[in-house]
């Protein structure tokens, strides 16, 4: 199970790994877990990517929020 700040970090990799602090907590954990990968960069740096399973997870979990959330109805345009 992740915890709040874990499944937080892999949205921040998906949506801007650039960003994120290399030395944030999480991202050991989630390395340890296969859920994330460190790519090495010529500079030396390291940059944090989803592995199939941690983009796995996000997809699954964004398929349930769909599935719970209220249908919208489109309202037709009204007549003038």
């Amino acid at each position: 199970m992740l915890t709040p700040h874990e499944f937080a970090t892999l949205m921040l990799i998906r949506d801007g790994r650039d960003q994120i602090d290399p030395d944030r907590v999480e991202l050991g954990t989630l390395v340890e877990r296969q859920l994330v990968a460190l790519e090495r960069l010529a500079s030396g740096r390291e940059r944090p990517h989803l592995t199939d399973d941690g983009d796995s997870i996000l997809r699954a979990v964004a398929r349930a929020n769909g599935a719970c959330a209220p249908h919208v109805h489109k309202r037709s345009k009204p007549k003038l």
